[in-house]
């Protein structure tokens, strides 16, 4: 794609494992040139996500695309009236106050350009309708269905795409990662092939195709989905 690729994780050793793979890939390919830098944070503090939200800007201040894949799941048995405190603010400020937080940091240099993509990993579960609306899980599923209306409510204060600026949010289903396990059903590949394209697709809002012309809207598998 030519895009020069900022990395963030929790864990060293999976960040250094990704950039090499990447750069094995770019080898192989024949391609040069392509940048991959890599910074080591626990996006759960809000401090130590603000001070690599400053790094960040410092090196690349006009970024083209901001994905969002990070995420926790919540204990199996957190049902509403069971899960405490710590839980519940745990999982909201990984999978929901960090996304707002780089969002609202990193966004507004692409909303001026007139030029940039957000994409937001969301769930399945977070969908009030479809499995999201079977309860259990309830820290995960409700902080899903909070990142679900933080992008359709960006989306419409920009200007849903006619002003150069996309966000929507996609659904990766359930993939062979550290999150959901060595039996899932579909590849890490998989699971990231939608986001991916969401990034660098064409994008028209005079379009007759839908999948060029709409934004703020929850994807699967490169559809449309209901919230």
């Amino acid at each position: 794609m030519g895009y020069d690729l900022v990395l963030i994780a929790k864990r060293a050793e999976g960040l250094a494992a990704a950039k090499e793979k990447l750069l094995q890939d770019q080898r192989a390919a024949g391609r040069g040139g392509q940048q991959v830098s890599v910074f080591e944070c626990d996006l759960e503090n809000p401090e130590l996500t603000g001070d690599l939200v400053a790094q960040v800007k410092a090196q690349f201040p006009a970024p083209q695309a901001l994905v969002l894949a990070h995420g926790v799941m919540s204990a199996k048995m957190s049902k509403t009236l069971k899960t405490d405190a710590a839980e519940w603010r745990r999982v909201l400020s990984i999978n929901l106050d960090s996304v707002f937080q780089l969002i609202n940091a990193i966004a507004p240099a692409m909303v001026e350009s007139r030029d940039g993509r957000v994409v937001v990993f969301s769930a399945c579960l977070g969908r009030m309708s479809g499995p999201g609306n079977a309860g259990g899980l309830a820290p995960y599923r409700i902080s899903k269905a909070g990142v679900n209306a933080l992008v359709r409510n960006l989306a419409h204060e920009t200007g849903l795409g006619s002003r150069g600026f996309l966000v929507d949010a996609v659904c990766p289903g359930h993939s062979r990662t550290d999150m959901g396990g060595p039996d899932a059903p579909r590849s890490p590949e998989e699971g990231a092939a939608t986001a991916i394209w969401l990034a660098t697709r064409p994008f028209d809002p005079t379009s007759a195709d839908p999948k060029a012309a709409v934004t703020g809207v929850l994807w699967e598998d490169m559809s449309v989905v209901p919230w």
